[in-house]
């Protein structure tokens, strides 16, 4: 008895009416492929009982990527990303990595290695070998993005930086404040920018001027905070009111305003940005911008589990909203 000729994949690609590439992206878990086309391959596949080679098997976690572990601001995105993870049933592991640009070179061979279920990246960006990997490997990634502007083709989860500027200056004009100074973070971070674009364009639609003096560059620190607060409340003619790019540089800003006697915010009005755990317990309690860090952290997860599953998302770019929250850091400038 003759045995029956041993099925080609040339052979299954065609009678699926697909292209040998796409059964190659089917049998190494590629997510980019249709889940109609997916589900048409694995039938003609099976019917041909054709056997795959064996792979490793995939760890049943969510890899966290941060550049830095900040307790007060990254824990919100860790809980939002354990939250997600665990109602799929899948753990989280944190990993520490590279700059606030992108993860370092030697982190990609790491996670082909646990290969994960999937990666979420608090970066910038992520650089286009490593994407290329991760494609490859079927190992989908998104990016929670509060510090920059990622590549068109990658996901991500943002927040409306712009407008978050726009209304914690509005706030102080509103109060009053005309001599209104900005403290934002470094200046080759897109989210620094935005947030300071919209500082310019509240003082601008208010029909006020920016002295240059006034536009400050921390580090997102309390130290920047302070460095800077300190250089600004010496001017000749200081600034009544201080916005600055986070909570961390507010309270390095309130400290400063303290060295020098000034009580907050009967002399000195202050708003931050983020809303973190610690913007609740400071004295005064601060008003801030609230920055939805968690939620940031739980829909990028569901972006990297969607992707798992064999979707494809129509949007690869979410923006949150941002909203101001008013304590007990910013009062009317006193005459």
């Amino acid at each position: 008895m003759t045995a029956a000729p041993r099925v080609t994949l040339a052979q299954i690609a065609e009678e699926a009416g697909v292209s040998l590439a796409t059964i190659s992206k089917v049998l190494n878990g590629r997510t980019d492929v249709s889940p109609s086309t997916r589900a048409r391959v694995e039938e003609h596949l099976t019917r041909h009982g054709y056997r795959r080679r064996a792979t490793a098997q995939r760890a049943e976690l969510i890899e966290l990527v941060f550049h830095e572990l900040d307790s007060s601001w990254s824990m919100e995105v860790v809980e939002g990303v354990e939250d997600v993870a665990a109602a799929a049933g899948l753990s989280v592991v944190l990993t520490v990595s590279g700059n606030r640009h992108s993860p370092a070179p030697d982190w990609i061979e790491g996670v082909l290695r646990r290969r994960p279920a999937g990666v979420v990246l608090v970066f910038s960006d992520i650089a286009a070998p490593h994407r290329d990997k991760l494609r490859s490997r079927g190992i989908p990634f998104a990016i929670v993005d509060p510090a920059g502007d990622p590549s068109p083709d990658v996901p991500s989860v943002g927040s409306a930086n712009w407008s978050g500027g726009l209304m914690a200056t509005r706030h102080l004009i509103e109060l009053g404040h005309r001599r209104i100074a900005a403290i934002t973070g470094p200046d080759d971070m897109m989210c620094s920018l935005a947030r300071l674009d919209g500082y310019r364009s509240a003082m601008n639609a208010a029909g006020l001027p920016i002295d240059p003096a006034w536009v400050r560059y921390g580090d997102f620190h309390p130290t920047g905070g302070e460095i800077q607060a300190r250089e600004l409340l010496a001017l000749p003619d200081p600034p009544t009111a201080i916005f600055a790019g986070s909570d961390l540089q507010a309270l390095g800003a309130i400290a400063a305003g303290r060295e020098v006697g000034l009580s907050v915010p009967g002399d000195l009005s202050v708003v931050g940005y983020d809303d973190i755990a610690l913007s609740r317990w400071m004295s005064p309690q601060l008003t801030t911008v609230h920055q939805p860090l968690r939620r940031m952290g739980e829909e990028a997860t569901r972006l990297v589990l969607r992707m798992a599953q064999g979707e494809r998302p129509d949007n690869l770019r979410m923006d949150l909203a941002t909203h101001l929250i008013v304590r007990g850091s910013t009062a009317p400038v006193r005459a």
